[in-house]
């Protein structure tokens, strides 16, 4: 799965009409030639036909009974030259390893974008700014060390660096060796582990600005239309980089500038797009937050380059916002909450004078609700006998961040462990919560559900969403031949749904043929069709350093406690019915499992990296029994979860 695990696309490979037919010749999938990669080992995808043998770098290695292999080779840093051969065909393939760390100048001046701040920031009085840069460092002895420089090893005196700001001067200091996180993906090869990264060279020093004080900032720019001093926000400009080095200085001047936000004249802006992504943290590397309804309003504490901090804690992306201008910060109160019953859910009506942040978190039998920068006024709520609610609570909480407003909590206590999904929109300043109802409290399924109707038609008057992963020019993963993990996800999708229907189920695919479709489209359609569950079928594959010879097996993605339950039962149902290997259970991030208006899993179903598991995957007939299975499945979850 390419989206998945990043690997590159290989939609420029010609690939075969069928799955198993063997061409006569030495095929190599992956890597191609000239391939880049940070990765110590590269696993090489390919085949070739099954008698003889194939030889990489002259060393045979090991293949399928169709001929497949998928070998892993170690990579020394830089570049690394392979030769693979099969009898008279040989094909040369040429992989260069890219350092990961830095690298040190040896001489009077500083490596190459390595002045933080990069962007602009801002930030609010007394918070830290931190600056670092990559310069030389000394040896005891006075001459200048490599860039391997031992843990723990100083800076001799004739090697110094600081930063200038406004009037201040800060010393930036040697740092001392530090664990290197590794990359998310490598929770699915079982290699998440630190590692040791050396910080030969890295100088670090931090700052805070105090009240605001002009004359601290000498002829620094002030911005701001009111006159006081303390509703001004400050401009310090960019900062300067100093490096001294055996009597030699030189100054660079860094990217970013550095602006101190005034607490009384903080910007106010309005979330525009439909589901504001909230994260925790300045880049699209941090963790999201519950997104935010569209005509969410929040003051910004603090800038990094093109994202905004919220008051509440959150980041997000300045495009997915407008400034209002002239607004003061927003708060609300709130005093009752409104209920209204629909015939497949439960909406809750919370009047607030300005739409605030919000964030949701469920566990076993909740679902909590926080409204931020409200305070409650509350003295009565109706909530009728409601098939999904049992009690609503509320609490007045602390303000989520030091200096911030207070927020209200919501815990609906709920008659029954699995839930069914949810939605969140502003109406005007009102906040509408959407509970869906279980899939089986219509009378219509009820009826239909009994006697021998319900053996023969388990799922009548359930909708369920398929969705093939990729499609068009997403083509995915590839395997041995070159067959695409788009093709493999089409053709088992529409057996799946061939086994829901003859369940009674109504099916809903995301694609039929194969085109693209984006991950958005994909997402719109689930939170339109608002299915009793969505799935999302694909096969597998790994990051450059997987052993793909050694991983196989199936795997459940989810990301919404309300998934949960469906991923772990599903991923163990095909793992036990088909005896097939397990790949595991895993949290993640994915757009297919993100939609909250459903449980949404995505399956992994096998792996077009593993030579051996690739022939049971576009065998036609396993291909029938797994969805037979993953049909029973569903019909054995469906039971479990009334």
């Amino acid at each position: 799965m390419r989206s998945l695990l990043g690997l590159i696309l290989l939609s420029s490979i010609v690939t075969p009409s069928i799955a198993l037919a063997q061409e006569q010749s030495l095929k190599v999938v992956f890597p191609k030639t000239n391939y880049q990669t940070s990765a110590q080992k590269i696993f090489f995808l390919g085949t070739a036909p099954s008698s003889g043998e194939v030889l990489i770098n002259n060393q045979p290695v090991t293949r399928s009974k169709s001929g497949h292999f998928a070998p892993s080779f170690p990579l020394q840093l830089g570049e690394n030259l392979f030769t693979v051969r099969y009898q008279n065909q040989e094909i040369q393939i040429r992989v260069t390893r890219l350092s990961t760390q830095p690298e040190v100048p040896q001489g009077l001046g500083f490596a190459k974008d390595s002045l933080t701040p990069r962007v602009d920031i801002a930030k609010l009085p007394g918070e830290q700014i931190c600056f670092s840069a990559l310069a030389p460092r000394a040896t005891p002895s006075g001459s200048i060390a490599p860039g391997t420089a031992s843990s723990g090893s100083i800076a001799a005196p004739n090697v110094s660096v600081s930063v200038k700001l406004g009037n201040q001067t800060v010393s930036l200091l040697p740092q001392p060796q530090q664990a290197q996180l590794p990359a998310n993906s490598a929770a699915l090869t079982g290699q998440n582990q630190p590692s040791t990264q050396s910080s030969a060279g890295k100088y670090q020093g931090c700052t805070t600005v105090p009240q605001f004080n002009p004359q601290l900032y000498g002829n620094n720019i002030v911005s701001g239309a009111v006159a006081e001093n303390s509703a001004r926000n400050i401009d310090l400009g960019k900062p300067e980089f100093q490096l001294t080095l055996n009597g030699k200085t030189i100054t660079q001047q860094g990217t970013g500038k550095v602006t101190i936000l005034s607490p009384e004249q903080l910007e106010v802006v309005e979330v525009i797009a439909d589901s504001g992504v909230a994260r925790t943290g300045p880049s699209t590397d941090y963790s999201r937050l519950t997104p935010l309804p569209k005509g969410t309003r929040a003051a910004v504490t603090g800038r990094e380059g093109e994202w905004l901090r919220l008051d509440y804690g959150a980041w997000i992306n300045t495009k997915e916002t407008r400034p209002l201008l002239g607004a003061v910060p927003q708060q609300s109160i709130i005093r009752s909450v409104g209920y209204r019953r629909l015939p497949s859910m439960t909406e809750m009506v919370f009047p607030l004078q300005v739409p605030v942040p919000v964030s949701v978190q469920q566990g076993d039998q909740t679902f909590t609700l926080t409204l931020h920068n409200t305070t409650a006024q509350t003295d009565i709520i109706r909530l009728d006998d409601d098939p999904l609610i049992s009690r609503l609570d509320w609490q007045q909480l602390p303000p989520y961040v030091p200096g911030g407003q207070p927020g209200v909590q919501y815990t609906f206590n709920l008659k029954k462990a699995q839930q069914w999904g949810y939605k969140l929109r502003y109406d005007n300043t009102s906040l509408v919560l959407s509970l869906r109802h279980s899939p089986f409290i219509s009378s219509t399924n009820t009826r239909e559900t009994r006697g021998m109707f319900a053996i023969q038609k388990p799922l009548s008057g359930i909708k369920i969403l398929l969705d093939p992963g990729h499609g068009g020019k997403e083509s995915g993963a590839s395997g041995p031949t070159g067959y695409l993990e788009k093709d493999v996800n089409l053709v088992v999708s529409k057996l799946v749904r061939d086994e829901l229907v003859k369940r009674g189920a109504k099916v809903v695919m995301t694609r039929e043929d194969d085109k693209e479709v984006s991950l958005p489209d994909r997402v719109a359609i689930i939170d339109k069709e608002e299915p009793a569950i969505a799935i999302s079928i694909h096969y597998n594959s790994l990051p450059d350093e997987g052993d793909a010879e050694k991983i196989k097996g199936m795997a459940a993605f989810w990301y919404h406690p309300q998934a949960h339950s469906f991923a772990v039962f599903m991923q163990k149902y095909v793992v036990s019915k088909l005896g097939r290997p397990s790949y595991g259970v895993f949290w993640d991030n994915l757009a297919l499992t993100r939609p909250a208006s459903t449980p949404s899993v995505l399956l992994e179903l096998g792996f077009m990296s593993n030579p051996n598991e690739f022939e049971w995957v576009t065998n036609a007939q396993e291909q029938k029994k797994l969805a037979k299975v993953i049909g029973d499945g569903i019909v054995e979850w469906f039971r479990s979860a009334r």
